[in-house]
């Protein structure tokens, strides 16, 4: 089977992780006889400080019509972070209705864990986020700029669309996982969107009965990822909220540099998006020491979404075996003192 994917590594350190883990990738691919046709954009914010803008005004034309994309990083010092994010990243995701992000959050055997007494394994959750509206939808407007009676507002938008399709994604991962969905809002203290949000997960529940749903308001859900993360199976949550605690998630799983990302079109009307979720990481761009482990991670996503389990599996085990394995090569973010070209080299060795 051949595949044609559209590969956007981005800013920083996303061209070091793509450009490194791609031999990795294609060795998977090949040992199981499928093919891989990589179109490369360079597209984001050395493109917008060039010419004043992430991406080309038919990007969207441009990615319609390949069977997935891979998304390095975006963010730069130069470039404010609202340009970057809503000129690349946000645009893909919502002109292609990736309304699900699936973030998995897992412990691996060799990994120390910020938190006592967690071996491989104890954690192993999957954050279900909204991705395409919520609070990071672009409503609002400032007035009166430099004034002492300066305003700014920021709404948040919730649609039975999109909320419908994230929540019943995650009941359907619920279902195939421990049978366990927590729910995150905070709709005690906003009483309109996180109430509609409520509303149609008791609704949507009701076409998954078998499925225990727990309820949690973000503040208590972001000491509960601390206190007793081994207790969570599927969360689901907005678009910010989803964001923030899935940023814990890794942190509880050992590193940033570890954490996977999909953007799904759950319908398969547009292609879908991965990514790693470090971002660029400015503050060793250049250094080659940023952990491939994540992108190769998300890799596995996106053959996994395309229906090729051998390969997800291939380049899942091989990350197992590499971090259980303590005379492997290790970035510093996880306690080595090894580079990324390293860490990939041995990964390519491993993978069957």
């Amino acid at each position: 089977m051949a595949y044609d994917i559209a590969v956007v590594p981005g800013d920083g350190i996303g061209t070091e992780v793509v450009d490194h883990s791609m031999p990795v990738v294609e060795e998977a691919a090949d040992t199981h006889d499928v093919s891989i046709d990589i179109t490369r954009y360079d597209w984001g914010s050395e493109r917008y400080l060039a010419e004043g803008a992430m991406m080309p005004e038919d990007g969207l034309d441009r990615l319609r019509d390949h069977d997935a994309i891979f998304l390095g990083a975006v963010g730069h010092p130069d470039v404010p972070d609202h340009v970057t994010l809503h000129g690349l990243r946000l645009e893909i995701t919502k002109g292609f209705k990736q309304h699900v992000c699936k973030r998995p959050s897992y412990l691996f055997e060799g990994i120390t864990s910020p938190l006592r007494n967690y071996a491989g394994g104890d954690i192993d959750f999957v954050v279900y986020r909204q991705n395409t509206e919520g609070e990071y939808a672009d409503l609002g407007g400032r007035e009166y700029e430099g004034f002492d009676n300066e305003v700014a507002v920021q709404s948040a938008l919730f649609t039975r669309e999109g909320t419908e399709t994230i929540v019943r994604a995650a009941f359907e991962a619920a279902t195939e996982r421990a049978g366990k969905l927590t729910n995150i809002t905070k709709s005690n203290a906003q009483a309109h969107g996180m109430v509609f949000w409520d509303d149609i997960v008791e609704e949507v529940h009701g076409d998954y009965p078998d499925v225990e749903v727990e309820r949690l308001l973000v503040d208590a859900a972001s000491m509960d990822f601390v206190r007793r993360p081994e207790e969570f199976d599927v969360v689901v949550a907005s678009n910010l909220f989803g964001d923030i605690l899935t940023d814990l998630g890794a942190g509880i799983s050992g590193s940033m540099g570890l954490a996977p990302s999909s953007n799904i079109d759950p319908t398969r009307t547009h292609p879908s998006m991965f990514e790693p979720v470090h971002g660029s990481a400015f503050d060793i761009t250049g250094e080659g020491i940023a952990n491939p482990i994540g992108t190769v991670l998300s890799w596995e996503l996106l053959w996994d979404h395309l229906g090729e389990g051998a390969v997800a599996r291939g380049l899942h085990n091989a990350v197992a075996e590499q971090l259980a394995d303590s005379g492997a090569p290790r970035t510093p973010d996880i306690g080595g003192e090894s580079g990324t070209e390293a860490v990939a080299n041995d990964l390519r060795t491993r993978v069957e």
